[in-house]
């Protein structure tokens, strides 16, 4: 079947990114619609900022794809080639911002009103306005990085492209290094237990039985380590600072600290939404239809398997997630994340979200293998998208904070 992008409106993008993403090619019309938006459309931010953040944002992973496409690109705007020097050599305003763009990255649950604070008052500070755009794209361009690694493209060469209302072809196949190229699996049956419990898990737990078993996932959490960071790329040496500065396993984590999101009590859809659109006008709808998008989105088979209702799947990927930033959401039964992620996908997303950049061929290929491969596209695009959420939550639950 053909698949339509049916946006009128001409729009840029990563060429490998868009190609692999034309599999989904519903998602990829939000997901153009709202890169489009922020980095091009109407703003507080100048198109210069605009395209170094996305820098900033990228070295915090090292991810050399995003950064040396943005650093064309803001040259290409007219943006001072001295910045590119390094972080020293830009205006303090953007330096000022360069905290709470490495604890998002990193450890978003750490971020508070006082981090709000620094950058909207004293000299050289930031408005609202201008802080809620900037936000968006240290969230949208960190969440880019685990994408870009997920599908092994950080050492291909970007370019810019132009989609236009243009039809995407299913049989026209993406090259995704490290993963095989085969549309069905092999009959093995590796995803047949995982299908099997998607029937069969349907007995509700009670309040307390989902909180343990929320912590249960938790403090697996610490058993899904994974190899060593490598060192910096000259292309990125100029535009990271505190480059040890990373994730936080369970282990060494403060839990009372980071414990206390319950989704619940601050939601994307209750909160999150409302409070954007008051940041940076309209841009909620657009990122309400990215997120819900990825969620939502299904073609009913797994691993070459017609007919099969993936939602406990999806959801059970969503949630862990955020389980990994320490949310916890206490209408969900996280006994679905430990009965249908199996270990070696566990590492995948895991590793994927926090530290993309430590991705390798064949944590990849065991994790996903089973996968017909644009499941495993599918798979890319819903740890972007819940980790995305998950830290705008995070950074707006501190912005709200700070208006009171």
């Amino acid at each position: 079947m053909d698949h339509v992008i049916s946006n009128a409106n001409t729009v840029y993008g990563l060429d490998h990114v868009t190609n692999i993403m034309k599999f989904h090619s519903t998602y990829l019309e939000t997901f153009l619609s709202l890169q489009e938006f922020i980095i091009y459309g109407e703003g507080p931010l100048p198109i210069q900022y605009r395209h170094y953040i996305a820098i900033m944002a990228a070295g915090r992973h090292k991810c050399t794809y995003i950064i040396n496409f943005h650093k064309k690109q803001f040259l290409e705007h007219n943006g001072d080639p001295s910045w590119l020097i390094g972080l020293t050599h830009v205006p303090r305003k953007l330096r000022n911002l360069y905290e709470i763009n490495k604890i998002l990255a990193h450890r978003p649950w750490l971020v508070t009103k006082e981090d709000i604070k620094k950058v909207v008052k004293g000299p050289n500070s930031w408005s609202m306005s201008d802080l809620g755009h900037a936000i968006i794209l240290l969230v949208h361009f960190h969440s880019l990085c685990s994408f870009v690694y997920a599908c092994n493209l950080n050492d291909e060469i970007p370019r810019a492209v132009k989609v236009t209302g243009v039809y995407f072809r299913r049989r026209s196949k993406p090259c995704l290094r490290g993963y095989a190229d085969e549309s069905v699996i092999s009959d093995d049956e590796g995803l047949e237990p995982i299908v099997e419990r998607m029937k069969k898990l349907s007995e509700p737990a009670t309040e307390q039985e989902r909180i343990q078993r929320y912590e249960l996932v938790q403090s697996q959490l610490c058993d899904s380590d994974t190899s060593a960071d490598n060192g910096l790329d000259p292309d990125v040496k100029p535009f990271i600072e505190d480059s040890g500065y990373s994730y936080l396993d369970c282990s060494r984590r403060q839990f009372a600290q980071q414990s206390s999101f319950i989704l619940q009590e601050f939601s994307w859809d209750h909160h999150g939404y409302s409070l954007i659109n008051r940041l940076f006008n309209d841009i909620g709808l657009l990122l309400d239809k990215k997120f819900k998008t990825a969620y939502n989105m299904t073609y009913y088979t797994m691993g070459g398997r017609p007919h099969i209702d993936t939602s406990r799947f999806r959801r059970a990927i969503w949630n862990y997630i955020y389980c990994i930033y320490g949310m916890r959401n206490d209408d969900y039964d996280y006994e679905d994340v430990t009965q249908l992620l199996q270990s070696q996908l566990r590492v995948f997303v895991k590793t994927a979200t926090c530290y993309p950049e430590r991705l390798n061929k064949t944590t990849t290929e065991n994790a996903l293998k089973h996968f017909d491969l644009s499941e495993k596209i599918h798979i890319n695009l819903m740890i972007m998208e819940a980790r995305m959420q998950a830290e705008l939550l995070f950074a707006l639950r501190a912005v709200m904070n700070y208006m009171l």
